[in-house]
């Protein structure tokens, strides 16, 4: 990359230091500066190729100061920023900058973003109004949710069909509705249907609509969904449970982009933009022949994973305080939460996820005698609303199923001698197994991680049968 220019628009010494050394070699020059002040006045006298910049400066936003900086309109631009919320996200779109990433970042993303950005074409990036930037009840900052706000923000400049997976309760509608309102499509309307609570016989009736006398007691004509959605977006929930012979009309309709309702003759054209969601394995639906191949590929352009809430601990705190807000606005009492209580709520599986947490916050709400919330308070709403005991440290835990798995196997009159090596073997292949998944069967990383050495990783995965890329 000789003969290009890096600015790199960064207030800590330290960081501003590592991404120097990184990549050097990367450009032709590299200058650094602390403040939006020293940027312009640098840019005044100056053209970049590459614009790194950090967004909370000393003296402003390095977002929201870029445009009326002089910079040229095709001069990539990639943000860094700890502030990781969808806001920064759709902000650093609606510059137009090439990337964004949230700190801490990974150096090696880094310098491939830069390279990319370096060797890019002279087409500037489209633009998003960062007017409209703003939460949309997204919460949380856990690396799993800077991925979803990436995605989001790069879903602003285009009308893509989008799939949203994850688990019941994990927010898949609150991401459509961010989608949608971050999106080109914004000021038309939001339609959602949930395919899964429509009978089998109505629903190509409920998505484009039917004429009067259609079939029994269509005294009149119905919009369908995809008339109600024109101009907007269309939100079918729990497409997993879609029937077949649905399926294949849906196909031919974002295939043709047009369709007609029960009934009727007449083409109308589908002005929509489709997202989707489901909590199914589709990828197993399809190969049970329960779900078109075909349509899968249609509707999975972009897929949006949402993390479940027991991967996002991190997150429990501040999505408390969004509850508690939320039903403060909606008449409920203000609470806090004692630090031993909010223990308990991050240490809790969550099985129900983000809706479920939601819904134990207002019980809380509602149900303790004071304002700061107890661990007291918490066990008996969770004891009581069915989910069962708070789990105990998961130290605790595990010397506790030790201690029953070791009676059971003490008491066994037939008992080989071999405890202790069987015990070894399953609490090892747990740790292997979960290791590698978290490192996505990066061996070099995981026995980092472990401490260990690549080849007694290697041994042991071959002596307790695991396949690395399938842990």
């Amino acid at each position: 990359m000789t003969g290009k220019t890096i600015l790199l628009v960064e207030d800590d010494p330290a960081i501003a230091l590592i991404i120097r050394e990184t990549l050097t070699g990367e450009c032709g020059t590299f200058a650094s500066v602390g403040s939006v002040g020293e940027r312009n006045a640098w840019l005044a006298d100056n053209r970049p190729d590459l614009i790194i910049t950090d967004v909370v400066l000393p003296d402003g936003d390095g977002i929201d100061s870029l445009p009326g900086a002089g910079v040229d309109p095709e001069t990539p631009v990639i943000v860094l920023s700890a502030q990781n919320t969808l806001d920064t996200a759709v902000r650093a779109t609606g510059i137009g900058s090439y990337d964004y990433l949230p700190k801490p970042f990974d150096l090696e993303e880094l310098t491939a973003s830069v390279r990319a950005a370096l060797e890019r074409s002279s087409q500037p990036a489209a633009k998003v109004d960062p007017g409209q930037a703003d939460s949309h009840g997204l919460v949380g900052r856990a690396p799993a949710m800077q991925a979803v706000y990436r995605t989001i923000a790069r879903l602003a400049t285009n009308d893509l069909a989008v799939l949203i997976l994850g688990e019941s309760g994990t927010g898949k509608e609150v991401v459509a509705r961010a989608i949608h309102a971050t999106g080109l499509r914004r000021a038309g309307p939001f339609v959602a249907i949930n395919m899964a609570a429509i009978p089998r016989e109505l629903i190509e009736a409920e998505l484009f609509g039917h004429e009067k006398g259609a079939f029994t007691g269509a005294h009149s004509r119905n919009a369908g969904r995809f008339e109600q959605a024109a101009g907007g977006t269309l939100f079918l929930d729990e497409i997993g449970d879609m029937p077949l012979e649905a399926q294949t009309r849906l196909l031919r309709v974002l295939q043709s982009n047009e369709y007609s309702t029960v009934g009727g003759s007449q083409a109308l054209r589908a002005d929509v933009r489709v997202i989707a969601a489901t909590h199914r394995d589709m990828r197993t639906l399809v190969a049970d022949g329960r779900f078109r191949e075909d349509l899968f590929y249609r509707l999975n352009v972009i897929p949006v994973t949402l993390p479940p809430l027991r991967d996002r601990r991190s997150d429990i705190a501040a999505l408390v305080r969004h509850f508690v807000d939320a039903g403060r606005h909606s008449g409920l009492p203000d609470r806090q939460f004692a630090p031993e209580a909010m223990q308990l709520l991050e240490r809790h599986d969550w099985p129900g996820n983000v809706r479920e947490l939601g819904n134990v916050v207002q019980r809380l709400a509602v149900l303790s005698r004071d304002t700061i919330v107890t661990p007291r308070d918490v066990e008996s709403v969770l004891r009581d609303s069915g989910e069962g005991a708070v789990p105990a440290d998961p130290v605790d835990l595990i010397a506790r199923a030790v201690d029953d798995w070791a009676r059971e196997q003490l008491a066994a009159a037939d008992h080989d001698g071999e405890i202790h090596e069987r015990l070894e073997a399953i609490v090892e292949a747990a740790l292997l197994r979960r290791t590698l998944r978290e490192v996505r069967g990066n061996q070099l990383e995981a026995a980092r991680r472990l401490g260990i050495n690549r080849n007694t990783l290697r041994k042991r995965l071959g002596q307790l049968d695991i396949d690395p890329a399938q842990p």
